[in-house]
């Protein structure tokens, strides 16, 4: 399964689709899957997905403030960049997960790591 705007390397990935149909994507959408706790963030008409955990504390990002490519961990503010998953402040040093995501039609896809 490839999108030539935003492919996922299915030999790296594998790829959950997701019916969308009635859903309003319009900044957040929170899933499950695989026990994963994941975030779909859309900023600027570009989707974005990470996971809901904060490196620091393990508590979740859901409700962390979205500034430019950046999310705000709501209790202790380390940023991470929803691109990557880069620490980018303290007290965060280590990463969090992020996934490839695109939306083709009604059908949301997202690559976890196989």
């Amino acid at each position: 399964m490839e999108n030539k705007q935003n492919p996922i390397d299915e030999s790296i990935y594998d790829i959950f689709e997701l019916d969308m149909d009635g859903v309003d994507l319009t900044e957040r959408l929170f899933l499950t899957i695989n026990e994963q706790a994941i975030i779909v963030l859309k900023v600027k008409e570009k989707l974005y997905a990470i996971g809901d955990i904060c490196s620091h504390d393990d508590g979740p990002l859901d409700n962390g403030l979205i500034e430019d490519h950046c999310i705000v961990c709501p209790r202790h503010g380390a940023e991470f960049d929803i691109r990557s998953g880069k620490a980018l402040t303290m007290p965060a040093i280590k990463d969090i997960p992020s996934y490839p995501v695109y939306q083709e039609g009604n059908t949301l896809y997202i690559g976890m790591k196989k």
